[in-house]
C-alpha cells in the first residue's frame, strides 16, 4: 500500500496576482486560514508568499505592507512534484530542501499544495493501517 501525494493534496489554496499589495494579501490568508499565497495563476504558479516572507521582508524591514506587492517578496523558486508521487519521495524532497509545502501538478497544472503538517497527520493513519496488514499477516491460522 503507497500513500500517493493524490491522495494527501489539499485542493483548497489561495492564488493571486503578483501586483496584489502584501496587506491585501495578509487578509485573505487570515480570512483563509492559510499561511501562504500561491502568486500567478493556477496553470503557471510564479512564486509562494509564506507567512514567514511577511514577517522577515515586510514587518521586520518596517516596510509598508500596502506598498509591497507580492511579486517583490515571493519566492520564485518552486519546489513541486507529480500526483503520482509517493509520499516517502515527497517528504524526502521537503526535508532535503527544508520547506514546509510542496506544491503537487498533474499534466503540468497546480492541482494543490501539501504541507508537513498533513504529511505528518497522513503518516499516522498510513502507519496504523500498515501496522494492522503486518500483525493479520502474522497472526497464527487457525
Amino acid at each position: 500500500m503507497v500513500l500517493y501525494a493524490r491522495d494527501i493534496v489539499e485542493k483548497d489554496f489561495i492564488v493571486l496576482n503578483g501586483k496584489t499589495s502584501v496587506f491585501d494579501a495578509a487578509v485573505k490568508m487570515r480570512d483563509a486560514r492559510h499561511g501562504y499565497v500561491i502568486v500567478g495563476s493556477a496553470d503557471k504558479p510564479e512564486g509562494i508568499v509564506t507567512e514567514w516572507d511577511i514577517i522577515s521582508k515586510v514587518v521586520a524591514e518596517n516596510k509598508n505592507p500596502v506598498e509591497v506587492k507580492l511579486e517583490d517578496i515571493m519566492t520564485r523558486e518552486l519546489v513541486s512534484v507529480d500526483a503520482g508521487e509517493g509520499i516517502a519521495r515527497l517528504s524526502k524532497i521537503m526535508a532535503e530542501k527544508g520547506i514546509r509545502r510542496i506544491l503537487v501538478t498533474e499534466n503540468g497544472k497546480l492541482i494543490g499544495i501539501i504541507s508537513a503538517r498533513t504529511v505528518l497527520a497522513k503518516l499516522e493513519d498510513y502507519v496504523d493501517k500498515i501496522s494492522y496488514q503486518i500483525s493479520r499477516l502474522q497472526a497464527p491460522w487457525f
